[in-house]
């Protein structure tokens, strides 16, 4: 009981981590052919994967409490983060089990670090394509010191998000 819980949730945050690497590629796919409506449709997608990763990083944390709970393990299990609690868990399953989890976890680990490191490199793409519309913004019109304005003449901050720009000037 204890193995196949441990091991539906892992195997489901691996699966979500693997679909979240998929639309990231998506996304920045997007981003390069400049197809902003479905930037917002990846984008939108990120945030549903993250909030189901949430949900499951808190029901196995749950059941980690719980598993340490039932084995009276409470103050071993208030000094541990997840990882901790996670191996304190499985060294009480048999070997073949606990190779399995073990594997799984280390699989999900490295997905996850493998995917926020395209994320960094991606943001850093990102900084790199803002500061250079900054940059030029600033050239090509020295008067405005920067600025930008809205349709009706108010003052916009530096956000470049809000900001959109057709292909030719």
């Amino acid at each position: 009981m204890i193995y196949e819980k441990c091991r539906d949730i892992l195997l489901r945050e691996c699966e979500l981590v693997q679909e979240a690497s998929i639309v990231q590629e998506k996304m920045k796919s997007a981003v390069i052919q400049r197809e902003w409506a479905d930037f917002e449709e990846y984008n939108n997608a990120m945030n549903n994967i993250e909030n189901r990763l949430a949900s499951l990083e808190d029901e196995r944390e749950q059941f980690f409490l719980a598993f340490g709970t039932l084995m009276r393990h409470n103050v071993i299990h208030d000094r541990m983060d997840a990882k901790g609690r996670f191996y304190a868990m499985v060294c009480l399953l048999p070997e073949n089990q606990r190779n399995d989890l073990t594997s799984i976890y280390r699989s999900l680990k490295l997905d996850t670090l493998k995917l926020r490191i395209a994320n960094e490199a991606f943001m850093i793409y990102l900084a790199g394509i803002k500061s250079t519309l900054k940059e030029f913004f600033e050239h090509a019109f020295p008067e405005r010191a920067g600025k930008m304005y809205t349709r009706d003449g108010t003052h916009l901050s530096h956000d470049m998000r809000s900001m959109v720009l057709n292909r030719s000037f």
